[in-house]
This record gives C-alpha cells, structure tokens and sequence, in this order.
C-alpha cells in the first residue's frame, strides 16, 4: 500500500515535467482511459483521474507564459490529443457499419474510424485553447477548464447539424442518482458539474497552503454529496405509476445484412405481424386498448404503395389496437421521387392517422454534406448505403386514438438534448424507433440507449424504445429501465405506458443558464488576465 500511495503521489511531478512526445503520448492516453466512463464499463471514477491529468498536463505546459497566441496553440494540441483519444476509444465501433456490405464500403472504415474521432477533437481542442489563454495556478482554472469544455460539446451539439454523441456529462450516466441532475442542468449542465469536480483533485498538487487546497476538495465533495442526495430523493420520490394504455414492443432482431433482400421481404414482414399477434404476457390486458411499436423501417417495402398491406395489418390489429412503425415513404417531387425516413400511426382498420418524416438525418448515413461539390471531384461514394433521404420539415407531435401523444424519434433524433423543451404541446411520452442492428455487438448501442435515458431523466417524460435489435426497452420519467431486450435478442414486451411527470426545471429552462454560466466565467478569466497583465 505504501508504495502505490508514494507512487500515486508521484503523478503529478511526472506529468508536470512531461514534454514533447512524452506529454502528447500521456493526453492521448488520458483521453482514452476517459471512455471507462462510458457504457460498457461505466467506471465513472476513472474521471476523478484523468481530468487531473489533463490539468497537470496543461500546468507544466503553460507553466513557462508566452503570449496568448502560444498559450492558445498549446493549449490547441493537447486539447486536440485528448479528444482524438476520448473519441477514438468511444466511437471506434462505428466502423462495424461499414462491414455490413464490406464488398462496398469496407475501405471506408478505417478512414472513418479515424476521420471521426480527429474531427470531433477539434471541439475539444478549441474549449482546451480557450481556456489555455486564461489560465493561471489558481484554483479557478478548474472551473475555466469545465466552461471552455461546456461550451466546447454545446458547439459540437449545434455546428453542421450537431453530434452531441458521448458529451462528457454521459461520464455519470452509469450512476442512475448522479444523472438525475440532468432534470435540472441538462447533459451540458453535467457536463460542466462533471469536469469541474473530476479535475478538483489536481489541486493537490498546487504550492497553495494545505488548507485552501482542502477546502477547494471540500466543495467539490459537498457539491458532488448534493447531486447524489438529489438523485437519491428524486429516485425514492414518486412511485412510478401507469397509464391505462397497454404497449407492446415489438424486436424482431432481424440481421442488418437480410433486411433489405427482396426475396425475405414477406418472411420479414409476416414475421412482424406474427410478433404482433402473439399471446398477451406481462401486464397487458386481455381487451384493452394496446399500442404496438415496430422499429425504425421496419416494413422492408413503401407501405402505402405494397397491395394488401395494410389490409394484412388491419387483420392483425384487430379493433382495440394501433400500430406506430417506422418505414420509408416516398412522394413525388419536382425532379422524381423524394424518400423520407418516416414514422407511421396506423389504426385498427388500416387507416393511416399520421406521418413523421425524420428531421435530423445521418450525415454520410443518409444523405451527402456537400454533395454537389462530392460530385464534382468524384467522392460520392462515400455515402452510406440507406443515402438519398429527405429531411422532414419539422418535428411534430402525434395522437393516438384513446388520446395518448407522444413525439417521435427516429434513431439517432434521441441524442439531442432540449427537444421537448422546443414542442408547443408537452406530449405524454417519447417514441423512439431505431435499427442498431449496423453495428453489432460493440458499444454503440449501449451509448445510444444510454443517451434515450438522459432524454426521460432531462424531460421527466416516459420512453417507449422499439429497435430491430440493438435494446427495446420502455424507461420511466426518470430514466430507470422497466423492461428491456438485450441486443440481438428476439422477443416482446408488453406493458403499460408510464406517467409522466411534471415539467423539469431543465424543460422550462433548457440550456440557458449553464451557458450563461459558462460565458460568464469565460469572461470574468478575461479581465483577471487583462488585471495581472496591466500590472
């Protein structure tokens, strides 16, 4: 023990005098080991580590001054190292997308596998500049550090359509009483409560007297004890009760390599009315009205267009059901047909009672960013093989016959924080349909449920999950899971809707505060700086 302690202590000296490649090398690494935080291994105190690293790392790099221009470039390349190695270990399984018709696209995966992650640190890397520019050995450069990276995964969220994918606030969604906070702050809010207590340890290794440093480990603790007593109170607050709507789930676990066949097009889709009329299990009501949910596409032809279809699920249906699935639609525009991610809501006579087309589709998934000019200089191909999509034109909310709304969500719509707050009406539940079957059993579809959670927790808003495979589940207002199918596991859940919850604090606020918040600090380092330079 004693020699782990005298090593422990020996961290930050060793990090402090790093340089060159050594210091580039120990940035990348932390990056990386910061995704242990992330589903599958949830090891959220890993961060209690790796952000002191990064603020010892820093410290001995700026430890010389220089002009802000050489702070800010400094403070650019270490950034930048720690983003790749955050995002290249979180998101290296998105090359399994790119094997599912390997004779196509396989040559892409490694430059995606690469691209993307090199891409989303240069997020990273400007918070780490920006913050680099103000910093100093006092104790507020840890909050520096959380603004500068608050605002850094805010910009990620929003710029070229956004992709707020593994925010540095998932770092505690393993810890179901930790992330209740999100129902007051948002992802971004813990994203900033997450760094800001993580990196509070480098303190410790200041010149500061022993008393101020403890007392800076002191607040931090108490702010850390006040989230946990939150979620613990929300958690043991409310029971979760239910509608009287019964839900039905629907995961066919269909192989993202047979989907699309022509010749399994009809075993595919008896297969979903098969499911669909299966015997009534868990809660479910022998009469009841009950609402069925297939996944994201799930009818593998244009529903509308296919004679008998929705005849065949109208028969399947009967008189007190509905069907919510999602499927391709296609309508006639200016230049021929136009294709749209959509949603159906389909009644017990086989009346279609209400359409969303996706609005946030996947960049290089589908549709091409830039795509006139991909053309001209023959790049083309490097879009995904569902490419050629339509973008809804807005999010709406839909109803169900017996009264229930709900907003839909086609797959990767659920990442986005704030949704609910920008809808008119505050619908009952969310809907998300999904097909994760792209990428195996890697961890993209823990992240990606992971993320749906954070939605229910933001929202105080129920959601009903329905994937090909990847993991249907319903969770409750507060993101605890009630029933759930693990990936690639063929099955049924039937259950009754959740309440929801009263408006969340985050739901009438959204993401202001944190980033006035963050601003705030941002500027309040600006005039200290431009104080001690003056001097």
């Amino acid at each position: 023990m004693n020699w782990f302690i005298e090593r422990l202590s020996m961290l930050p000296n060793t990090l402090l005098l790093a340089w060159g490649w050594q210091r580039r090398g120990l940035c990348l690494a932390c990056g990386a080991a910061t995704a242990l935080a992330l589903p599958p291994f949830h090891l959220s105190p890993v961060l209690l580590l790796t952000f002191p690293c990064l603020v010892w790392l820093l410290d001995g790099a700026l430890e010389s001054g220089g002009n802000a221009a050489r702070r800010a470039k400094t403070g650019f390349v270490l950034g930048w190292l720690f983003g790749t190695g955050y995002f290249l270990a979180s998101l290296w399984w998105i090359g399994a997308a790119f094997l599912v018709e390997a004779d196509r696209f396989a040559w892409l995966m490694p430059i995606a596998v690469l691209a993307m992650p090199v891409g989303l640190a240069l997020f990273t890397a400007i918070g780490v500049s920006l913050a680099a520019v103000f910093w100093t050995d006092q104790f507020r450069r840890i909050l520096l550090l959380a603004a500068c990276l608050t605002l850094a995964d805010w910009v990620r969220g929003h710029v070229l359509t956004g992709f707020p994918w593994n925010a540095f606030g998932y770092g505690v969604s393993g810890q179901l009483a930790l992330a209740q906070s999100a129902s007051l702050v948002g992802i971004y809010g813990l994203t900033f409560l997450v760094v800001a207590i993580a990196a509070s340890p480098a303190v410790l290794a200041d010149t500061r007297p022993v008393s101020q440093r403890l007392s800076v480990l002191a607040f931090a603790g108490a702010v850390l004890l006040v989230m946990a007593g939150y979620g613990v109170a929300r958690l043991a607050g409310a029971q979760t009760t239910f509608t009287e709507l019964d839900i039905r789930v629907v995961q066919p676990a269909i192989a993202q390599e047979d989907k699309w066949r022509p010749e399994l097009r009809d075993e595919i889709f008896q297969t979903y009315l098969d499911m669909s009329e299966a015997p009534l299990g868990g809660s479910a009501r022998v009469g009841g009205h009950r609402l069925i949910v297939w996944p994201e596409s799930a009818v593998p032809f244009l529903l509308t267009q296919e004679p008998g279809a929705l005849f065949r699920i109208s028969n399947a249906l009967g008189d007190n059901a509905e069907l919510v699935t999602g499927a391709v639609r296609a309508e006639l525009g200016a230049n021929g047909p136009e294709y749209y991610n959509s949603i159906y809501l389909i009644d017990g006579d086989g009346t279609v009672n209400g359409i969303y087309d996706k609005v946030r589709l996947v960049p290089f998934g589908e549709f091409l960013p830039l795509e006139s000019l991909l053309e001209k200089i023959g790049l083309t191909n490097l879009a995904g093989p569902l490419s050629g999509f339509h973008a809804g034109y807005q999010r709406r909310v839909l109803t169900t016959s017996e009264g229930f709304s709900f907003l839909p969500l086609i797959c990767y719509e659920i990442i986005f924080p704030g949704v609910i707050s920008r809808q008119s009406d505050r619908p009952d539940y969310i809907l998300n349909v999904t097909n994760d079957a792209w990428f195996g059993r890697t961890p993209g579809p823990l992240q990606h449920f992971m993320q749906a959670r954070m939605r229910a927790i933001e929202t105080g808003l129920p959601v009903v999950r329905a994937a090909n495979t990847g993991i249907s589940a319903v969770v409750d207002a507060k993101g605890a899971v009630l029933e759930q199918l693990e990936i690639f596991e063929k099955g049924i859940i039937d259950t009754k809707l959740p309440q929801r919850l009263g408006k969340t604090l985050y739901g009438k606020t959204g993401d202001v505060p944190v980033l006035v918040i963050s601003i705030l600090l941002v500027i309040f380092a600006a005039f200290s700086q431009y104080n001690r330079d003056s001097r």
